[in-house]
């Protein structure tokens, strides 16, 4: 079975979109750094040589520095697909992804999204 395209989308392409969308809802970009940050470790200067690099999803997600454990309690619809039940894994990382960066254009809040007790 041939990939998804996104999975040989360039990050840096798709993360402009993410920014937009938060700060449309009057989040901040250093807002979504830090839940890209919580779900897959890297760092500011990280992620920005991953940007820099033009680095694809599969990529991106395979290097991660450390995928945080807790992002299996990620749960919801997100493209019309539960998350929870997405069996392919960079798929799913993928989705946790898009699933976060909707919450915090929704407004929740920051504790909530990052799964804090």
């Amino acid at each position: 079975m041939a990939k998804h395209r996104i999975y040989t989308t360039s990050f840096a392409s798709v993360y402009p979109l993410y920014v937009a969308k938060a700060e449309k809802k009057g989040r901040t970009k250093a807002e979504v750094d830090q839940v890209i940050s919580w779900l897959t470790g890297y760092g500011s200067k990280e992620l920005e040589a991953q940007l820099e690099k033009q680095t694809d999803f599969e990529t991106f997600f395979a290097k991660a520095p450390e995928m945080n454990p807790s992002r299996a309690l990620i749960k919801g619809v997100v493209c019309g697909v539960r998350v929870e039940e997405i069996k392919e894994p960079t798929m799913r990382e993928i989705r946790y992804l898009d699933k976060l960066i909707d919450e915090l254009a929704r407004g929740k809040a920051m504790d909530k999204i990052l799964r804090k007790e």
